[in-house]
């Protein structure tokens, strides 16, 4: 596969992404958060399994592979998906979407720490932009008011969480195939999912069927598309071009996600977001290094997406 098709599958799936805020936004208004959100990556973990028995990618750990399987069911699985969709139900789908895009700089930054990726004057200066971005859009909060949603915050941490699952997957995958890291890190992300649903939601599976036709639409294409393939061709992707040099895709999800909630949610659109968003937007490509992708420390980057 040639470069430019990595590139528009990229946009595509950042596309996706961003759509899929609107979609959690409403499938965890209709469900009950936290056990809809375990069945929602079940349906992911699901749509791989196709593609790992064909493969026949199944094959038994090593001890250090488990130890980083588990950290990034946690910590991108579990962690991200909790933070978002608990978040979700107490901001706005706008904020959402701009506050995620600022995964883009703390991905380089930990690129930079843990992957020894190269961090320059103006990768520290974009993150002091993305990071005043983010604080305008936390403190003006949804309606141009100076408050502090909890919402907000909770979609920061799912930042943070997902951003450490990132450095995990580029060490793994040096050694474990990414179609099938996917899937076990989807399983076991949603198990940890579901056991704390039952503390927390102890009703919540009997009012799963009350939802209506388009949450269970919009919960099919999350799990499916958005989250299940989504992951996968991420995944691969910072296989290939690494955690850095992947960040800078990451900034078109929040483009989508304010357009689609202003058309699909008719949510406003405040001038605290646009000034948060251009900040965010200006910072990710200090902090990123828009480059051609370079040579990874193996030697030319590949191109083809491995399922």
């Amino acid at each position: 596969m040639r470069q430019i098709n990595l590139y528009l599958m990229l946009t595509a799936m950042m596309a996706a992404w961003g759509f899929n805020v609107i979609a959690v936004k409403i499938v965890v208004i209709e469900f009950p958060p936290v056990t809809i959100t375990a069945l929602r990556v079940f349906i992911a973990f699901l749509a791989l399994v196709p593609f790992i028995i064909y493969k026949k990618l199944y094959r038994k750990l090593t001890r250090k592979e488990w130890y980083y399987v588990i950290g990034i069911s946690a910590f991108g699985i579990f962690g991200f998906q909790y933070f978002m969709s608990v978040g979700l139900n107490y901001t706005t789908a706008t904020n959402a979407g701009i506050l995620l895009g600022a995964s883009p700089i703390a991905t380089a930054i930990a690129a930079a720490i843990f992957l020894k990726d190269k961090f320059t004057f103006l990768s520290g200066l974009g993150f002091v932009l993305g990071f005043i971005g983010v604080s305008i859009i936390v403190i003006a909060g949804s309606n141009e008011g100076f408050s502090i949603s909890i919402g907000d915050l909770y979609l920061c941490i799912s930042v943070i969480v997902q951003t450490v699952s990132f450095v995990l997957i580029k060490k793994i995958s040096e050694t474990l195939n990414t179609t099938y890291m996917t899937g076990m890190t989807l399983l076991i992300g949603s198990f940890i999912l579901f056991f704390h649903a039952i503390i927390t939601e102890p009703n919540g599976i009997s009012q799963i069927p009350e939802g209506s036709g388009v949450a269970w639409v919009l919960l099919i294409f999350s799990g499916f598309v958005a989250t299940g393939l989504g992951y996968l061709i991420v995944n691969s992707a910072i296989q290939q071009v690494g955690a850095g040099n992947f960040a800078i895709f990451l900034n078109l999800s929040p483009f989508f996600a304010v357009i689609s909630a202003y058309f699909v949610l008719h949510e406003r659109i405040y001038m605290s977001h646009w000034a948060g968003f251009v900040l965010i937007v200006i910072g990710v490509l200090l902090g990123a290094r828009i480059r051609q992708f370079k040579r990874n420390k193996e030697g030319t980057v590949s191109t083809t997406i491995k399922v």
